[in-house]
């Protein structure tokens, strides 16, 4: 059975058929490189690594795109405000350049790709960058504006969203106060967006104006989508923030350029994180909670990965410190567990593990319902009936998916006279000698180590 997954495009669920046999084109919204990414947003990638870690294991290939903006995405969905490029130049005094836009988003373009490895986040396939594909932006409005979608104004060019009957069929816009368009003087309706704004001082040269100017931000995920994964592609991603306008957009200017319908057959949006009082994470609140502030206060990444699988990419995600050490101190458990197993000379049985491993499949092509598959991931670990071998073989299958790295989870080196004095004690266990075993246990653990027995193995950890 192919993996199901929920489309917002026509509000169900559907099974994947991908356009080309055995083959999944991914598109995922990346970030704006102006400041840290946080917790939030690290929520999508997490869902996205699911997602693509599943494919995989289904046996697609995967060619995954995930864009790097770097220039272009203003601080206001109303078209307006200020470029957060710029404003992230402001805030680190760096010069109003291209070049000072280089620097800015290097730095956190490398922050952001260390912060994918920590949490065992599969890298993309390809990371285009925005400022790297200014002629193909301008060949894109051309198309467009050849085929009369676009009207200018003194501050850009702009899609006319009028031209298409079926704009805003992701997610409507029409009579959501929240997320309309501020009108201006110029501007048609207040659904349109730009596509290239002009700028006196800064940018690139176009056959638009004679001042320089900027790509609109969502032409640039269109154009950089396109290029890479074709006019037509599977699966497109993102937060549930971004379906009504951002992804409307792309849809409306792809299809009017390329006159291919759907552009994408399948989106998929996941909820936010919500904060203990009810509110959205995000920079413009000034709550957000970055990776290194996780760290700082004794938590590794990969628990707020295990934090994230225990609630279904659709929900949003109720994150507190309380539900953080949960998951910290269930992930511990597992690891735990994986290397007191990790040694077991026991057999396996295979029968015994297919059940198991249909039953977490099922539930991980089932829209990735990750907290069923955790629930499985657990059962596992409590089957009378599965070896210490059984269950080993079967956590690695899981973690394909997963992504915790279970297979390379090792002890700490321990010093040879531990070693020494732990095997020194098997011995008298295997003899009987209670009492010279237990005062090796002591002796082991007046050293600052603890010795953990099963029935045919013994494992050594720190105190």
């Amino acid at each position: 059975m192919p993996p199901v997954l929920y489309n917002t495009l026509n509000r169900r669920k559907e099974p994947f058929v991908p356009l080309k046999n055995s083959f999944a084109g991914l598109y995922t919204c990346g970030p704006t490189v102006y400041n840290f990414a946080h917790i939030g947003n690290f929520r999508s990638y997490i869902f996205e690594d699911i997602l693509k870690r599943a494919l995989l294991f289904n046996g697609f290939k995967v060619d995954h795109v995930m864009n790097i903006t770097d220039v272009g995405h203003l601080t206001s969905d109303a078209d307006e405000g200020e470029d957060k490029m710029t404003k992230g130049l402001r805030r680190e005094g760096l010069p109003i350049t291209l070049a000072g836009m280089k620097t800015l988003a290097d730095k956190y373009l490398k922050a952001f790709v260390a912060d994918l490895k920590q949490l065992h986040i599969l890298l993309p396939d390809q990371m285009p960058k925005a400022s790297e594909h200014i002629p193909e932006d301008i060949k894109f409005i051309t198309i467009l504006k050849k085929k009369g979608f676009t009207y200018q104004t003194s501050d850009g060019i702009y899609f006319d969203t009028a031209k298409l009957k079926d704009y805003g069929k992701l997610a409507a816009v029409e009579n959501n106060q929240e997320h309309q368009r501020i009108k201006t003087g110029e501007k048609k309706n207040h659904r349109d967006f730009a596509l290239w704004k002009f700028n006196e001082n800064l940018g690139w040269s176009s056959p638009f104006s004679d001042s320089l100017g900027f790509p609109g931000w969502h032409i640039e995920c269109s154009v950089m989508a396109s290029k890479y994964l074709g006019k037509q592609f599977d699966i497109h991603c993102g937060g549930q923030d971004l379906a009504k306008i951002h992804h409307n957009n792309e849809i409306a200017q792809s299809e009017a350029a390329f006159n291919k319908k759907p552009w994408v057959k399948y989106w998929m949006h996941n909820e936010f994180v919500v904060l203990d009082k009810g509110e959205k994470m995000s920079k413009s609140k000034k709550n957000i909670i970055v990776l290194a502030t996780l760290t700082q206060n004794g938590y590794h990444p990969l628990d707020y990965r295990y934090l994230c699988l225990g609630t279904h990419y659709r929900n949003p995600l109720m994150f507190s410190w309380e539900a953080l050490e949960g998951a910290k101190q269930a992930r511990k458990k597992l690891l735990e567990l994986i290397l007191k197993i990790k040694a077991s000379k026991d057999k396996e049985h295979k029968p015994r593990q297919k059940k198991y491993l249909a039953q977490f499949v099922k539930e991980v092509n089932d829209d990735l319902n990750t907290p069923k598959a955790m629930a499985v991931v657990w059962e596992v670990v409590k089957a009378k009936e599965l070896t210490d071998k059984d269950k080993y073989l079967l956590l690695l299958q899981f973690d394909k998916i997963l992504g915790f790295n279970l297979g390379s989870i090792r002890t700490d080196k321990i010093p040879t006279l531990i070693v020494r004095l732990a095997k020194e004690r098997e011995k008298a266990r295997a003899e009987k000698d209670w009492v010279k075993s237990d005062q090796l246990r002591d002796e082991i653990k007046s050293k600052g180590y603890l010795v953990e027995d099963g029935a045919k193995w013994f494992r050594l950890k720190k105190s």
